[in-house]
C-alpha cells in the first residue's frame, strides 16, 4: 500500500502540499484532482522519490521513500508530467535502457518489451527517433516506460493527455485491466476519466484535501449528480475562502 503521513512541500513562503495524511490499497484506483497549482504533480513527485517533502513520511510498499528509495522506486512505475523521454533515442533503444536500470535479463525482459510493445501499439515506431513522434505516441513511449518491469503501485501524471478519443479508451481500458491486482493513482483534470477508470478520488486546491470519496459519491452531493459540478463548487468555496483570509 502506499502510506502518506503529514506530507508538506513548501518553498520558501509559498506551501504547495499542505498536510497531506491518506494511503492507498491494492485494488484502488485513485483519482487526484484539482485544478492548475493544486500540488497534484508536487505530490506525486514526492511519492516517487523525485521531490524531497519539506516534511512529512511516505511509506510505498512497506518501504520509507526517503530512507529506502530504491526498494520504494523498485516498486513503483512513474509517468511524469509531459512523458520526459531522451529524444535522441529510438523507441526500442529507450525501452531497452529502461529494461536496463530495471535489471530485466533473459526471457522475463523478452516478455516484458513484447507485452508493452503490443498493449501500446509501439511496434510501427519502434526504429523512429523519440523526437519526431507525435504527442500521442511520446505518451504512449512514457507508458511503456512505467510498465515495463510490471510493478505493483503505477504513478500516472495525465496519462491520457495528448492522446486521441480511440487512444483515451485504450489507455484506460488498459488501466481497468490491471487494476484489480495494482494500485494506481492518476492524477488529470479530466473528470470523465475519474468517472472511466477511478474507484476513489481526491480533490485537493492549495496544497489540501478537500474531498475523499468514490466519484459516485461525490457526484450525488450535487443536485445535479455531475462530478463536474460538485467540482466546481468545492474548488470554487476554497479559492474564496483563501482569497478571504487573505
Amino acid at each position: 500500500m502506499i502510506e502518506i503521513n503529514h506530507l508538506t512541500k513548501r518553498y520558501g513562503a509559498l506551501t504547495a502540499v499542505d498536510d497531506l495524511t491518506f494511503s492507498v490499497q491494492p485494488g484502488q484506483v485513485l483519482g487526484f484532482l484539482g485544478p492548475n497549482g493544486a500540488g497534484k504533480s508536487t505530490t506525486m513527485k514526492m511519492i516517487t522519490g523525485f521531490l524531497a517533502p519539506t516534511a512529512g513520511t511516505i511509506r510505498v510498499c512497506g518501504h520509507d521513500v526517503d530512507t529506502a528509495p530504491l526498494a520504494a522506486k523498485a516498486c513503483m512505475g512513474y509517468l511524469p508530467e509531459g512523458a520526459p523521454a531522451y529524444a535522441e533515442m529510438t523507441v526500442r533503444g529507450f525501452l531497452n535502457f529502461i529494461a536496463d536500470v530495471r535489471g530485466l535479463e533473459g526471457e522475463r525482459r523478452r516478455m516484458r518489451l513484447d507485452d508493452v510493445i503490443a498493449r501500446l501499439a509501439l511496434g510501427s515506431v519502434l526504429e523512429q527517433m523519440i523526437e519526431t513522434l507525435s504527442k500521442g505516441f511520446k505518451r504512449r513511449v512514457g507508458l511503456a516506460q512505467a510498465l515495463l518491469h510490471d510493478p505493483p503501485v503505477l504513478i500516472l501524471d495525465e496519462p491520457t493527455d495528448g492522446l486521441d478519443p480511440n487512444q483515451k479508451h485504450e489507455v484506460r481500458t488498459l488501466i481497468n485491466a490491471m487494476s484489480k491486482d495494482k494500485i494506481i493513482v492518476i492524477s488529470t483534470h479530466i473528470l470523465e476519466e475519474v468517472d472511466a477508470v477511478c474507484n476513489r478520488a481526491i480533490i485537493i486546491a492549495n496544497g489540501r484535501i478537500l474531498a475523499d470519496d468514490t466519484p459516485q459519491a461525490l457526484a450525488a452531493r450535487s443536485a445535479t449528480g455531475r462530478l463536474d459540478d460538485v467540482f466546481r463548487s468545492i474548488t470554487t468555496g476554497n479559492a474564496a475562502q483563501g482569497a478571504a483570509h487573505a
